[in-house]
């Protein structure tokens, strides 16, 4: 297995102060504290060449598990190896195979190219002169970075910062690729070069990806298994179908008619809207090919569309507090 993962815990001691110049004062002398349960006996593995996403509301623990994962913090208990190592051993080898890519930490540097970056990180991790010119063209095609190279990183766009990010991240050809936000603020067009990019590389050289996203265009792209996680606990792990299934017993109708009859729809499914020509019903799984025929045969139906639930609307109901998918 790439990452294993079993009873992880991290804890973190908080100080409390109530707000006003007393409980300053007070603070100065004698400090009170509470323990915050960020993360809470997790288990989960990756096969080596998986992408898996992460998901979790603000604050469920994400960030924090992967920061345990690439060695960046200890954890309270627990076991977790990646790709054979210890993170938080901080092994040179295991530095070498592993690469984080955070959408709202920069490792370029501000005031100089792209290019001078890469060469920065082909001396860190000690890259052959051959594989490292080898890499950085395929990088080079491979996210269109030719104009970008030779231009003063503080002048780039975040779209093309954030492909710069990724190249000089995937320069020493990592096992294990963590992947925190990676389209955070793209415009859509970038955020679909930046998927096809990560879904290409994967599938080249077989790298294990951790990717934690807000948008779900990132986890239905690249993703067949997420991992779920909720105030510092794992709700699911599992395929995305699966989930959907489990928690939305139910498809979206869409149906273009002629004109939209005044009667009641229950008999068919739950109202979702009925405006312009067309009738959005929620219906059962079970009772989709039912209602389509009906409709079909008592209505003049110009057009009709069978479809998931927006995957939205799945991941809020699992991030629900009890939530539970097994």
């Amino acid at each position: 297995m790439s990452i294993q993962v079993e009873h992880l815990y991290k804890q973190f001691r908080v100080h409390v102060r109530q707000p006003g110049w007393k409980d300053a004062i007070r603070s100065l002398f004698k400090r009170e504290y509470r323990t915050v349960e960020a993360v809470q006996d997790i288990s989960f593995t990756i096969p080596s060449g998986e992408i898996v996403g992460f998901l979790g509301p603000n604050g469920a623990g994400k960030t924090t598990t992967i920061k345990m994962l690439a060695g960046l913090l200890y954890p309270t208990a627990g076991h977790v190896q990646v790709a054979g190592y210890v993170p938080f051993e901080q092994k040179p080898e295991f530095k070498k195979i592993i690469s984080l890519v955070m959408g709202q930490k920069s490792q370029l540097i501000w005031d100089i190219p792209p290019m001078e970056t890469f060469l920065v990180n082909k001396a860190i991790y000690e890259i052959e002169d051959r594989v490292f010119r080898q890499t950085l063209d395929e990088l080079v095609e491979l996210l269109e970075l030719e104009p970008l190279l030779t231009k003063p990183t503080r002048s780039l766009s975040l779209g093309q910062r954030m492909k710069c990010e990724l190249a000089a991240a995937l320069l020493h050809r990592p096992q294990v690729l963590f992947l925190d936000e990676p389209t955070i603020g793209l415009d859509v067009h970038t955020q679909e070069k930046v998927r096809r990019f990560i879904g290409e590389y994967n599938r080249e050289h077989r790298t294990t990806v951790l990717l934690t996203s807000h948008y779900m265009g990132d986890v239905t792209a690249l993703c067949d298994r997420v991992l779920i996680i909720n105030h510092g606990k794992l709700l699911y792990d599992g395929g995305l179908d699966r989930l959907t299934e489990k928690l939305t017993p139910y498809k979206l109708l869409e149906v273009r008619l002629a004109s939209i009859p005044d009667i009641s729809w229950e008999a068919y499914g739950e109202l979702v809207e009925a405006k312009e020509g067309k009738v959005t019903l929620r219906v059962a799984r079970e009772r989709i090919p039912e209602v389509s025929s009906q409709f079909l045969q008592r209505f003049d139906v110009r057009d009709l569309n069978i479809e998931d639930p927006p995957m939205e609307e799945v991941i809020t109901l699992a991030f629900q507090e009890g939530s539970h998918v097994s």
